[in-house]
């Protein structure tokens, strides 16, 4: 016998008691059924609900009778062709002794939304990415000829715009913020080519980063989001935009409730500026900033824990001649609060170029506020591969140990060894303890040491007499300005006992 079944018979007529008695309180339970507006949102939205079809000519490889049929992602039937064509081909896929074909087209299948009756619509970059020709397909089969108006690859989101051949419906944007958890959504769209499924959840997050660009702050939501409704909308039961669906987590490639949309507050800044000018301004403060760790908020007087650490200003960026400097902590920003980097990227991308702004810093365990006129932010700098050449011959060091660090003053040949800009200064680390507590944050030989406990350094033995009064002072670990050989700061706190 179970404990179930061998139960007392008291305890299970009170529990049947209290779930009748709970029954007549409210009707029927609510785990079975969803809210009642769904229908209404649905019948009201949909005809503003697009599949985006898009074509793009690619090389053919493996050319014959035994290539396999081009479909559109998300196709039901991908799979089995995928599976039967590998089958025949053998191992790679390739056919037998066919030479490649000519070019041919490759469809694909996403979703958009009309947020103007003159033919505007909203989609997903990667529904339309690389594609030759994109065209949009009513809810009722009309098929039309789009042009792409702008794309925001950071976002994921691209506008369109189409010539309507007759009166349309169009969606209009809700407010993402005033979303709360468990609030009930509806998504539309195109999964696996099947145009104009609804589907419904709840919101399961909010604000959610998943390491998929600098913005990061998706809705999160179980609504079936599978293939194909990329782009779509995601509804409040107001029928109104809050989210672009936009990507989800699946092992297997179907839904398993863990989607993404991202919110509308952030879709109406990128479509308004895509519109008035077919590309993102973005604002720029021209500051480089990381975490700020408990180690470090220690270090800086900080408490709690928050805000964005400065570890580097660009010479010719807003934040310089605002007189802001690496080592402040940014935690407000134009009246927001800012609790982590990330809070610092979105806001001032967000923010108006031109625009002057009130900056909040902490610096040195004091509150300052710093007028900044800000930037615009331009396209990701191009990154330099390093030159590699041949080492010099390794000269005779005169090193000091501190931190679990052999450090050395920086030198003409210690600058050609680790290939050290002449603008970086401080105090060259030869070697790290693999056992230390700065092999566990990463420094590593080559690296400069700029600051101490935000005081400059030009030797090992300053830097050792610094950590000794530190200790007499009773402070657990010490803050480290390090550079690396580009000159690339960063801040690194290691403990002193």
């Amino acid at each position: 016998m179970t404990a179930a079944t061998i139960a007392p018979t008291r305890l299970r007529l009170g529990l049947a008691a209290l779930a009748v008695s709970a029954f007549s309180a409210f009707g029927t339970p609510a785990y079975a059924r969803g809210p009642d507006g769904i229908a209404d949102v649905a019948e009201k939205v949909i005809d503003a609900v697009v599949n985006i079809s898009t074509s793009q000519t690619v090389e053919a490889k493996g050319g014959g009778s035994n290539s396999m049929p081009q479909l559109p992602p998300g196709s039901p039937f991908e799979e089995f062709f995928d599976d039967f064509f590998k089958n025949r081909r053998g191992p790679g896929g390739g056919s037998k002794g066919g030479d490649n074909g000519p070019p041919k087209k490759t469809n694909s299948l996403g979703s958009g939304f009309i947020i103007d009756t003159s033919g505007v619509v909203v989609t997903n970059n990667h529904v339309i990415a690389d594609a030759d020709e994109i065209n949009v397909i009513l809810n009722d089969g009309t098929k039309i000829k789009a042009e792409l108006v702008g794309v925001d690859k950071k976002t994921d989101l691209a506008v369109l715009k189409f010539k309507p051949t007759k009166p349309l419906v169009a969606v209009k944007f809700g407010d993402s913020d005033k979303l709360r958890l468990g609030d009930w959504v509806v998504a539309i769209g195109n999964p696996f080519s099947l145009g104009g499924t609804v589907t419904a959840g709840i919101v399961s997050a909010k604000n959610r980063d998943i390491s998929s660009g600098p913005y990061d702050s998706y809705i999160q939501t179980d609504a079936s989001i599978n293939r194909g409704n990329s782009g779509g909308p995601l509804f409040n039961l107001d029928g109104d935009v809050i989210g672009v669906n936009t990507l989800i987590i699946s092992p297997s490639g179907g839904s398993i409730g863990i989607g993404f949309a991202v919110p509308s507050k952030t879709v109406v800044a990128v479509v308004d500026q895509l519109r008035q000018f077919g590309e993102l301004r973005r604002g720029w403060l021209g500051v480089r900033i990381q975490s700020v760790t408990d180690e470090i908020a220690e270090s800086l007087n900080i408490k709690p824990a928050r805000g964005a650490l400065v570890a580097g200003v660009d010479d010719k960026g807003p934040a310089k001649p605002a007189g802001i400097e690496p080592g402040d902590v940014v935690v407000k920003f134009d009246g927001k609060d800012v609790k982590d980097p990330k809070d610092l990227s979105r806001v001032v991308a967000d923010t108006a170029v031109g625009k002057e702004v009130d900056v909040v810093i902490i610096r040195k365990g004091k509150e300052e506020t710093k007028k900044v006129t800000l930037g615009r932010l331009q396209d990701p700098d191009k990154v330099q591969a390093a030159v590699k050449t041949d080492e010099p011959a390794p000269e005779k060091l005169v090193t000091q140990k501190a931190l679990g660090l052999d450090l050395a003053a920086l030198s003409k040949d210690l600058r050609a060894r680790y290939k050290i800009k002449e603008s970086v200064k401080g105090v060259v680390v030869t070697n790290v303890d693999a056992n230390s507590d700065a092999a566990e944050k990463r420094l590593s030989a080559g690296d400069v040491i700029v600051e101490v406990a935000q005081e400059a350094v030009s030797s090992g033995a300053e830097i050792q007499k610094r950590v000794d009064q530190l200790k007499k002072d009773g402070k657990k670990s010490v803050l480290l300005l390090v550079s690396n050989a580009d000159g690339e700061l960063r801040f690194v706190a290691l403990s002193v006992q």
